[in-house]
C-alpha cells in the first residue's frame, strides 16, 4: 500500500517510569512514521518522539507489558499499542475466567488515556494506524499461521 511507516522489530523506544526514570524499551514490532524517523538520525539509538504503534508479544514476565510498558507507553503518548497474549499467559482480570488468548489494543483518546478493546477468535482487529487492515485475531494468536 506504500504507506509512509517504517516497520521494525529492532527500534528502542525512550520511555520513562512513573517515577520519573529514564529508560529504553525495545518493542516487539514498532511503526513509525517515516518522516519523523528519517528527521531524525540521532535518534535511531533510542527513538524519543512517539512512535505510532508498538506491539508487545506476551511473555513470562507479563506484568512488563500489561502494567509498566502500558504506563510508559500512555505517558509517551504512543497513539495505538498492541498486547498479544497468545499463550493467556496475563491473570484472568485481563483475559476473563477460563482465559482466553487475546489481543488488546489500546488507542489513546483525545485526554491522553488508553481505551482498551479485546480481540478473540474470529473478531476482527481494528487498527487506527492501519484502518483498511483486515486481520482476524484468531490469526494473529494461532502460532500455526
Amino acid at each position: 500500500m506504500k504507506l509512509n511507516y517504517w516497520v521494525s522489530g529492532r527500534i528502542m523506544v525512550r520511555t520513562l517510569t512513573s517515577n520519573g526514570k529514564e529508560q529504553g524499551r525495545h518493542p516487539d514490532v514498532t511503526v513509525v512514521d517515516k518522516t519523523l524517523w528519517e528527521s531524525k538520525p540521532f535518534d535511531y539509538s533510542a527513538l524519543t518522539e512517539p512512535p505510532q504503534l508498538v506491539v508487545e508479544v506476551v511473555s513470562t514476565n507479563w506484568e512488563d507489558d500489561y502494567i509498566d510498558k502500558l504506563d510508559e507507553y500512555q505517558r509517551l503518548g504512543i497513539p495505538e499499542y498492541w498486547i498479544v497474549d497468545y499463550l493467556a499467559l496475563g491473570s484472568r482480570n485481563y483475559l476473563g475466567n477460563p482465559k482466553e488468548p487475546t489481543v488488546f489494543v489500546y488507542l489513546l483518546d483525545e485526554n491522553g488515556v488508553y481505551q482498551m478493546t479485546p480481540y478473540r477468535g474470529c473478531d476482527r482487529i481494528i487498527s487506527r494506524t492501519f484502518p483498511e487492515l483486515v486481520l482476524i485475531a484468531e490469526y494473529v494468536l494461532d502460532v500455526r499461521y
